[in-house]
């Protein structure tokens, strides 16, 4: 079922669901039986024996899935497919996702990852740490207060279940993105699962009645990623349908009826299958990832989709018989704790080795391309000196890079400049010799933020204090606007509040909004009425025009293309005209233009003087931005009079 709705709806199917609470039900079933014939429970043993039994086929298939990524994915994507093969080996990947989801400055390839899908194994494997010791725990005090063993379970998961629900619909509502991936937000599906396994004994369902349990169980559970948004809309109340789909299906049990679904589901090909299952979720998504990476579509044809996952069965197949069998089988590893201990070390050998020595490769690589100066890749300066590089050099910043291409300044906002709302967190200062001649305050957006590598070398050259105030999607405008997203209103309101208080010589902003439906390219919303109130307090603003937005990545267009196939006619970019010209009467603004810096002769290019301008589809990089410092100057200077 995951692997149809991955492959041919391009949808979640809550399958996923119902796999976690799976896992807790058996995992509760034979504790359970253990405490209850008396049996130790051996928690060190139990932990090493589940993870030689988990990781070997998982370390197979990310390093497969390392090898795939070196040689068909652009190298843009590396350094990310390195960072969740580790996440994926440690089974910390959904807290690695969770990040990238509500990360403005994360880059988007974590949902075409073709590791993504070790987000539920990561969950699984905690709870595989989590819940032995709540068992273990469970049958210590069960001992010690004489009271029986599944009463004490059933209190203690009905408290995790009914705390990670709560948590789950409160977080889904607020941050549903990172709720996804949230571990403790999934709690509560393994805990039905444990409360099923210590109730079933006591849920005897007469045969009627399990007929049309099996099958009202079966029905909902394939129609259920059909019918809900799961991929937007869980893990909150809405898992619940998935969850008791599957509950339905165990409650019904064998029937022994020709007309129950437990006949089609112990048919022999579907045992079969469900023999491979563990191996087929583990290859399937990376086949299918790498795949579409490969011909460039968002989505696998008929014929292309029946070939992936006949590919995918046949994958899982080979590694549940070559490796995943016989590793389990073998009575050598289960004989002593530190074999099984070298089975698990040797997993993560097998995924640390490639990924250290790859790590190390592009780190070298990029040492050598970091000795490039000005002579071999000048950017803008190119348009400044006519002198346009070393064609033969490596085109600046190297696809492994890009996630270094976002500015930071020195320090973190201290003394004055220190922000009291902690709304304000992303607030950072230069380091200034003495008294500086003047404090400038960068206001804004990611679009704000990229122009400080080119303002940056300026505010040092005069000795300017330097304060960055930024937050990813929200332009520098008046909070108050009806125009304003509710993200954004409440920042905007205190960092008015802040530059208000700071009472600096000037503010740097972004005036106009591009997109990526050029040019219709806009005044940022309320920035007429928060210049107005700046520039009445005595506060300049330097407004910039923002820079061209594109309705295709532009660093991976060079990848594939060639730069001269990625070039984009000026016209198509921005507005005719600078939108924010009409405010340039306002005592106190200043407009600053370098678009002909980004769009020379009219032609908007994603590699000027052997750097390249643009790291995705509308944020510069800071090489480039760098490279503008000159130009910088110059217009801030003319414009403000400084």
């Amino acid at each position: 079922m995951v692997v149809t709705y991955h492959v041919f709806l391009d949808r979640v199917s809550g399958g996923v669901d119902i796999f976690l609470m799976i896992s807790a039900f058996l995992l509760t079933l034979s504790f359970t039986r253990k405490v209850e014939e008396g049996r130790p429970l051996a928690l060190g043993r139990h932990w090493l024996h589940r993870f030689k039994r988990l990781m070997p086929a998982a370390a197979v298939t990310i390093a497969g899935t390392l090898a795939a990524a070196w040689l068909w994915l652009p190298p843009s994507r590396w350094a990310a497919v390195l960072d969740q093969a580790w996440a994926s080996v440690l089974y910390v990947q959904n807290w690695l996702l969770a990040t990238t989801a509500v990360d403005y400055y994360a880059s988007d390839d974590s949902l075409a990852s073709p590791l993504q899908h070790f987000w539920s194994l990561s969950i699984q494997g905690q709870v595989f740490l989590l819940w032995p010791l709540v068992l273990a725990g469970g049958a210590w005090l069960s001992r010690r207060c004489g009271w029986r063993y599944r009463a004490v379970l059933a209190v203690a998961f009905g408290l995790v279940f009914a705390a990670s629900l709560a948590f789950s619909i409160y977080e889904t509502a607020t941050s549903q993105a990172f709720a996804y991936f949230d571990t403790r937000a999934r709690l509560w599906e393994f805990a039905a699962g444990s409360l099923l396994a210590l109730a079933l004994p006591y849920l005897r369902a007469p045969r009627p009645l399990g007929v049309v349990l099996g099958w009202t169980g079966v029905v909902a559970m394939l129609a259920c990623g059909l019918v809900l948004p799961v991929g937007q809309s869980f893990p909150g109340s809405v898992a619940l349908w998935p969850i008791g789909a599957a509950a339905l299906v165990i409650v019904a049990g064998q029937t022994g009826s020709r007309l129950g679904a437990d006949r089609l589901l112990s048919t022999r090909p579907l045992v079969g299958m469900g023999n491979v299952s563990y191996a087929l979720y583990l290859v399937h998504w990376p086949i299918l990832t790498v795949y579409l990476a490969v011909i460039g579509e968002a989505r696998a044809s008929l014929g292309a989709g029946l070939a992936i996952i006949g590919a995918s069965v046949v994958a899982a197949y080979l590694l549940t018989h070559l490796v995943e069998t016989p590793l389990r089988r073998a009575a050598w590893t289960e004989a002593r704790r530190w074999r099984m201990a070298a089975v698990v070390a040797a997993c993560l050998a097998v995924v640390a080795v490639p990924a250290a020595a790859w790590q190390a490769g592009i780190a070298r690589t990029a040492q050598a391309a970091g000795v490039s100066g000005a002579a071999t890749n000048p950017g803008a300066l190119t348009l400044r000196t006519g002198v346009a590089g070393d064609a033969s050099a490596p085109v600046l910043p190297l696809a492994t890079q890009l996630d270094q291409q976002w500015v930071n300044l020195d320090h973190q906002c201290q003394g004055r400049f220190a922000p009291s709302d902690p709304i304000l967190e992303q607030c950072e200062q230069t380091q200034v010799a003495g008294e500086p001649s003047k404090v400038v305050v960068v206001v804004g957006n990611s679009h704000a933020e990229q122009w400080m590598a080119a303002l940056e070398p300026v505010a040092r050259e005069r000795n300017w204090q330097l304060v960055a105030l930024l937050k990813g999607g929200c332009a520098f405008g008046e909070p108050t606007d009806p125009g304003q997203s509710d993200f954004c209103a409440g920042w905007l309101a205190a960092a008015k509040d802040y530059v208000l208080g700071v009472q600096p010589d000037a503010v740097f902003t972004v005036a106009t909004a591009a997109a990526a439906s050029a040019p219709d390219e806009r005044q940022v919303t309320g920035y007429e009425q928060v210049v107005r109130e700046l520039t009445g307090r005595g506060i300049e603003v330097v407004g910039v025009r923002d820079n061209p937005r594109f309705t295709h990545n532009m660093y991976q267009c060079v990848e594939d293309r060639g730069a001269a196939a990625c070039e984009v006619p000026l016209e198509q970019a921005l507005a005719p005209a600078n939108p924010a010209l009409p405010l340039a009467t306002i005592p106190g603004l200043h407009l600053v233009d370098l678009t002909d810096r980004l769009c020379p002769d009219g032609v908007c290019r994603p590699v000027i003087g052997n750097v390249h301008v643009y790291l995705d589809d509308n944020h510069l990089t800071a090489d480039y931005s760098a490279t503008l410092a000159a130009d910088m100057r110059d217009r801030l200077l003319a414009a403000t009079g400084w």
